[in-house]
């Protein structure tokens, strides 16, 4: 049964709605995933260990319902790990043909941790199956189902050997810990992911329907805006490739279908932000194209819209509404006021790591002074 644009759009809607729930501050990344598996694209996720890159990659991809293949790469990682092993029965025939069942080959939605790690033979066989979607190993050709691959590392290859092969990821996010006053929220949600509930699943027909309306989007009336854009980086010295440039099209296209539109518009640029190659040049990026980004909206991916159009701006909002909520909420009892006081210092260091002084946005400066009043006025009490 064919599935209405509108019907599978508001389908995958749901099911990340679903995935996100329990992710403290993962939202945005969950909403990449799809965004880039949409797009036919592949997305890097660049953060530190332990901070659940992983499951919400695992999270969207039941979400959105494609057989899932993960695996953490090493130096002494086998190609056969990844791609399957030699299929001896043929081998005595003289034919060199891999077993693929189960493996990267035949998957539609692929993690692999700590990705710049493989070898040169497993990345070289990746760029095959990244780019065009083929395996290619001894005698077996297949085409490959893949709709998106997640790659993960601690940090960004400085090996210019690598290069080549990082620029085949087209979105890129920065993730960090979960900030102290949101621990609660990580505590709770952590909990809540073993629960048994079943998340919605998106069909991987309504994924194609929507896949094929971003194909068929008319970008002509944004393209325009899209290339003042781009001159706006490369006057800041932020160059993309021309590679990189035409693709982010895929991701503008991508957004607008996923929030239902068919002709992309200003508010669909956003994605550009997250095509940029590094955290400090995407920080750049939110600064000098926050006119066009200003007009950023998107009911489906909501939290990466607000990444990336405000970046820092909006965790200010969010560390001002935690704080202000929380000196609303002074309790009285001497035990209460002792955890409610930690989570007071704990958005105190959330202002002081995350933003200098000088830098400070004017809706962080007056809460700054505020805690900081509350807090010595508690210690004064104490004593």
């Amino acid at each position: 049964m064919s599935v209405s644009f509108e019907v599978a759009a508001a389908e995958v809607r749901d099911a990340l709605t679903d995935a996100s729930r329990g992710l403290v501050e993962r939202e945005a990344m969950v909403e990449l995933v799809a965004l880039s598996a949409v797009a036919g694209e592949h997305l890097l996720v660049v953060g530190p260990p332990g901070t659940a890159k992983s499951e919400a990659v695992r999270r969207t991809s039941r979400g959105l319902g494609g057989s899932y293949f993960e695996y953490l790469l090493g130096r002494f990682t086998e190609p056969s790990e990844i791609f399957g092993p030699v299929d001896l029965r043929k081998l005595r025939e003289g034919l060199v043909e891999t077993e693929t069942a189960g493996m990267l080959p035949e998957a539609e939605v692929a993690f692999l941790d700590e990705v710049f790690l493989g070898s040169t033979a497993i990345l070289n066989t990746l760029l095959g199956l990244l780019n065009e979607r083929t395996f290619r190993r001894g005698h077996t050709r297949m085409q490959c189902p893949l709709r998106v691959c997640v790659g993960a590392s601690n940090a960004l290859p400085e090996d210019d050997a690598l290069a080549a092969f990082a620029d085949r990821f087209l979105a890129r996010i920065f993730v960090e810990p979960v900030p102290d006053p949101r621990l609660e929220e990580l505590l709770e949600g952590g909990a809540s992911l073993w629960a048994d509930a079943a998340p919605r699943v998106a069909s991987l027909q309504s994924l194609d329907v929507v896949s094929q309306a971003a194909r068929r989007a008319d970008l002509g009336p944004v393209r325009p805006h899209l290339a003042q854009a781009l001159r706006t980086l490369r006057a800041a010295g932020i160059a993309l490739s021309d590679r990189r440039a035409v693709k982010v099209q895929r991701l503008v296209a991508s957004a607008a279908a996923l929030a239902g539109r068919t002709t992309p518009g200003v508010a669909d640029l956003w994605p550009l932000v997250y095509a940029v190659p590094t955290k400090e040049a995407q920080a750049l990026a939110r600064d000098v194209l926050r006119d066009v980004l200003s007009a950023s909206e998107n009911t489906a991916l909501p939290a990466a819209a607000l990444e990336a159009s405000a970046g820092p701006l909006a965790r200010a909002q969010r560390i001002a509404q935690a704080g202000h909520a929380l000196l609303e909420s002074r309790p009285a009892d001497a035990a209460a006021l002792a955890a409610w006081r930690l989570k007071l210092e704990g958005v105190a260091r959330e202002m002081d790591a995350g933003f200098a002084p000088e830098a400070l946005p004017e809706t962080l400066r007056a809460l700054r002074g505020a805690v900081a009043a509350v807090l010595e006025d508690v210690s004064t009490r104490a004593a």
